[in-house]
């Protein structure tokens, strides 16, 4: 009788290196391995915080970033407080356009994601920014018309979405 259900598999692992080790595997104790299958469902509640009306002007197409107030700086990842001088921030909207400072292409994302590949994420800064934001890059044509120094924009979704993040990509002028 199995005594634990969710085992899959016992092997012994081979040492992959056994020209490092002429004397004996130093590893021979460890190498019987079992594999089992595990099965994990989380749902769990989680609160913006002091981000939530970022995501809520999201949702009604306006792009918001902080505004410190003591030394200027524009923080688009918005922050509560100024990294540079610890001064609590204002909201402050832009326009919603900008520069794509840098880029990367992936074939392979992780299943959670439940994206299509390639993805594009995107380094932007963002026309009345200070910082740069990271975020995924759609309707692009062809991987070859994707240029640093471009203008792109952030278009906002027109369907409801898993989680506020999805509610906006970036999109080339």
């Amino acid at each position: 009788m199995k005594k634990v259900l969710n085992k899959l598999e016992v092997f012994t692992a081979e040492d992959p290196m056994p020209f490092l080790h002429p004397e004996g595997d130093p590893w021979k104790d460890v190498r019987e391995i079992e594999r089992i299958k595990l099965e994990w469902n989380l749902s769990y509640r989680h609160c913006l915080g002091k981000y939530s009306r970022f995501f809520l002007e999201l949702e009604k197409g306006r792009f918001l970033a902080t505004e410190c107030p003591n030394c200027g700086k524009v923080w688009a990842t918005p922050r509560p407080v100024c990294a540079d001088c610890l001064t609590i921030c204002k909201w402050k909207e832009l326009p919603g356009m900008g520069t794509l400072v840098s880029h990367s292409i992936s074939e392979f994302v992780p299943a959670f994601m439940k994206v299509e590949t390639p993805y594009v994420l995107a380094l932007v800064r963002l026309d009345g920014a200070d910082t740069l934001f990271a975020h995924q890059l759609k309707n692009y044509g062809r991987r070859e018309d994707i240029k640093d120094e471009m203008g792109v924009k952030v278009v906002y979704a027109k369907e409801p979405v898993a989680h506020p993040i999805l509610l906006m990509c970036f999109e080339p002028l």
